[in-house]
């Protein structure tokens, strides 16, 4: 990445796992910038400078995208769909980070080329290793051509 700040959209649902999120990328030192919104419409409307989000300056384009699947407005595999099939945006990497395992949702998603298929664990503990993991693999060893 630039010397920008590396800027990450969670487009979650939960507040609660929102904040889950949030707290652990800030105790790991991963993100510069995390922007949260509820639902698939809000995270389309910040991707594509819609509606509140059409100020490119003060909504730069993410990083990264964490997308939970069952969202409220728009499901969370149409935004995926969405983004993957716009030239400007289908290169920041879209993590889906979601309460279902199934085998038909991991499926859709690759098919729409996610990036990533993350099943959130249920145990607290556990969500809080994962989610430093990710962050350490995504944030800081990945490495990107832009």
């Amino acid at each position: 990445m630039t010397g920008e700040p590396f800027l990450i959209l969670l487009v979650e649902d939960d507040p609660a796992h929102a904040e889950i999120v949030r707290r652990n990328l800030e105790d790991a030192r991963v993100a510069n910038r995390l922007v949260h919104v509820g639902d698939g419409q809000a995270g389309l409307d910040y991707l594509f400078h819609r509606g509140e989000f059409t100020d490119a300056e003060k909504f730069p384009r993410p990083g990264m995208v964490l997308l939970d699947l069952r969202l409220p407005k728009v499901d969370g595999l149409e935004v995926l769909r969405l983004t993957k099939a716009d030239p400007s945006l289908n290169r920041i990497p879209i993590v889906v980070l979601t309460t279902s395992s199934a085998e038909s949702d991991m499926a859709r998603a690759y098919e729409c080329q996610a990036n990533s298929y993350l099943v959130k664990p249920v145990d607290l503990a556990n969500f809080t290793e994962m989610m430093e993991t990710f962050g350490f693999y995504w944030l800081a060893w990945n490495k990107y051509p832009y």
